[in-house]
């Protein structure tokens, strides 16, 4: 497996960002993708936003899907103050778990599974966290539950982990072919989380600047 940079890495807040200013924009106009509304935790309904741009590449990873399946939208925009929260809670458990564990130890172990505040894709409108339907919007075994920790799954939630079944294999590889197709990135430490036009896209793809920074909804 090769090297994983984690979200905590210097050199994903060192890329610069040159917001283009494109829009948040609701994923559930138009009925075109399937949304799965357990992240509805706002009357805004946050979760359910993403930059234009992301959705239209979303749009076109789902022509490209085999027949009878389609994507399966749960999360897109999360608000900073909202990151920050799951951020701070799950360093707290780590540091309960680990309290040999010096500040930066629990900084990157958190980053496996939470982005640090300043570099969030999500704060950006610029990730999503999907996974795969059949056309009755049943998911599909992907070897763990989605947001399954890595504690929870022994790590099988790496998008390469070894010990899932041929099964569950074959789906994280469609999932993958068909984003990475239209130019999204993985957060290999979470098969569900995928990226475009932020600082982790960026420094992936080699791209001088992220197009999309942190904001607000509305």
């Amino acid at each position: 497996m090769s090297e994983i940079v984690l979200m905590s890495d210097p050199r994903v807040a060192a890329v610069p960002v040159e917001e283009c200013g494109e829009a948040l924009v609701d994923v559930r106009r138009g009925r075109l993708l399937l949304v799965d509304e357990r992240k509805l935790h706002d009357s805004a309904g946050a979760f359910a936003y993403l930059r234009g741009g992301v959705l239209d590449r979303l749009l076109e990873a789902q022509e490209q899907l085999p027949t009878g399946l389609r994507l399966l939208f749960v999360e897109g925009y999360r608000p900073p103050s909202l990151q920050r929260r799951y951020f701070d809670d799950y360093a707290a458990q780590l540091r309960a778990g680990q309290p040999q564990w010096s500040a930066e130890q629990v900084r990157s172990a958190a980053s496996r599974y939470v982005s640090p505040p300043e570099t969030a894709p999500h704060s950006a409108g610029a990730a999503v966290d999907l996974t795969l339907a059949d056309d009755e919007g049943r998911e599909l075994d992907m070897g763990t539950p989605m947001n399954a920790t890595p504690e929870e799954s022994a790590g099988a939630c790496y998008t390469q982990a070894g010990d899932i079944s041929a099964e569950a294999r074959s789906h994280r590889d469609i999932l993958s072919s068909a984003l990475t197709a239209v130019g999204l990135v993985n957060y290999p430490t979470e098969w569900w989380h995928w990226s475009y036009g932020d600082r982790y896209w960026a420094l992936e793809t080699g791209a001088a600047v992220a197009r999309y920074g942190p904001r607000e909804l509305g």
